[in-house]
């Protein structure tokens, strides 16, 4: 994966940016996938906001038969952790961390840039927030889970220590089980991370109070 070539889309939600959310989405998606909730989260009134949906590169997915389609790394088996894709996971950290480089020469500085996810990108969100070296704004980890839990303490590093987490799950999802987002939302409790964990009556997807409740956290950590 060569973080240099990741197409994204990017919308401002006016001149001059001075904020960066960092949007990635789910397996089998891509960019245009959470383009549209720009507009439904609020956000009218903080400082200008560039948001970018990555297009994750195009890869043959186990779980799914070996089918090609856009994912962040390799998934083995249905339970997502009794196998995991270590090499595939730090490929796509080391592209997620060029996306932020690349905001940081746009004169946008970490601690005014979000990392968020649905899903697989929510992983993505919490494996790459949680170890670097750059204090972030915030992280929004949606219907995912922690990848490489057995690493993170030996990982982490501490400039993230006191970020605020968005954590947020539906309690009748059958792709990412609940019990993966808890395990994950426990885990950093134990570490001392500031979590803020929602559920939502839903599957797995994304409802309107889940997006209302998403622009509130927005506006408390861009403000």
């Amino acid at each position: 994966m060569d973080p240099t070539t990741l197409e994204c889309i990017e919308i401002q939600t006016g001149p001059n940016p001075q904020r960066s959310v960092i949007w990635l989405h789910g397996l089998g998606a891509d960019g245009n996938d959470f383009a549209p909730i720009v507009p439904e989260l609020g956000l009218q009134d903080l400082p200008s906001i560039r948001f970018l949906f990555p297009h994750a590169p195009m890869r043959p997915v186990t779980v799914n038969n070996g089918m090609t389609m856009r994912a962040w790394y390799d998934i083995f088996s249905p339970d997502l952790v009794r196998q995991e894709d270590d090499t595939g996971v730090r490929e796509a950290e080391h592209a997620v961390r060029a996306l932020i480089a690349r905001e940081n020469v746009r004169d946008i500085p970490c601690e005014h840039i979000v990392l968020a996810g649905f899903s697989q990108g929510a992983a993505m969100t919490l494996h790459t927030g949680l170890r670097l070296d750059e204090k972030l704004a915030g992280m929004v980890a949606l219907s995912g889970y922690l990848p490489l839990q057995d690493r993170l303490k030996a990982e982490r590093k501490t400039a993230n220590q006191d970020t605020p987490i968005f954590m947020a799950h539906g309690t009748m999802d059958p792709v990412v089980a609940i019990e993966r987002g808890e395990e994950s939302r426990d885990l950093l409790e134990e570490t001392g991370h500031d979590v803020t964990w929602k559920t939502y009556t839903m599957p797995h997807s994304v409802s309107p109070e889940e997006i209302q409740d998403i622009g509130a956290f927005l506006r408390q950590v861009l403000a």
